[in-house]
């Protein structure tokens, strides 16, 4: 188990610490460098880091809050293991908020689309040389692009839904832009996605965004269980 240096947060203001450590362990998560399946304790925690206990359990009921720890009573804390059966479900839930989100702005007279569709455009809708070519931060717009497409459907318990549906599987669908090619083909996708929304072509916008997440879906998943089984072996390594 290999956790942020607490040089990063021995820093922080006390008011802070309890936001520091909780960034700092889920970037570990997110990163693999704590695994899922592995435990610890809260003292292990509070030693790497130089902190008190206190930040740190606040920390990690937020995680366990969010999803991605179980505490287990007199024997710690263990990273949540991954359930694809709960990730599909997940995606499942995400792609019917999305069409719906579709049907109703393809229905929309031309003269009331939301400025945020024209925001997306300028993003998306760009020549080759335009595109970011960062991952992560183009993991970032990506997301932003989907809750925009629903956002701006009007429904603010949907967009509420999908915001947290968006923020679970986080930990694996940013590993989509990993992949160069990736990159390339979300930018002609959306591209396509919002011209045919902009165009009220429903069906084919319904169309290409289910194949748009699917695709992206399959990806994730394959990326997600090489890059688990090459940690656990470096992991293996070390402890050897």
């Amino acid at each position: 188990m290999q956790l942020a240096s607490p040089q990063r947060i021995v820093r922080e203001r006390p008011e802070n610490l309890a936001e520091r450590i909780y960034s700092l362990l889920k970037d570990d998560i997110f990163e693999f460098r704590l695994l899922p399946g592995d435990r610890f304790s809260e003292g292990e925690i509070a030693e790497r880091m130089a902190v008190s206990r206190t930040p740190v359990r606040q920390a990690l009921y937020r995680l366990e809050r969010e999803g991605y720890l179980e505490v287990y009573f007199r024997s710690g804390w263990q990273v949540r293991p991954f359930d694809f059966h709960h990730f599909e479900e997940l995606y499942e839930v995400r792609i019917v908020l999305e069409l719906e989100a579709v049907r109703r702005l393809c229905e929309r007279p031309a003269g009331e689309l939301p400025e945020a569709l024209e925001l997306l455009r300028r993003t998306w809708m760009v020549a080759p040389k335009e595109r970011l070519q960062d991952g992560r931060e183009v993991s970032r717009l990506d997301e932003r692009f989907h809750c925009l497409l629903v956002e701006a459907a009007g429904n603010r318990e949907m967009a509420r839904l999908h915001a947290e549906v968006s923020e679970k599987i986080r930990i694996i669908r940013r590993l989509d832009f990993t992949q160069g090619p990736r990159v390339e083909l979300t930018y002609e996708e959306h591209a396509r996605i919002l011209g045919a929304v902009l165009s009220r072509r429903c069906e084919e916008a319904q169309l290409l965004l289910k194949t748009h997440i699917e695709v992206s879906k399959a990806e994730v998943r394959k990326i997600t269980l090489h890059m688990l089984h090459s940690a656990r072996q470096r992991s293996l390594a070390t402890q050897g």
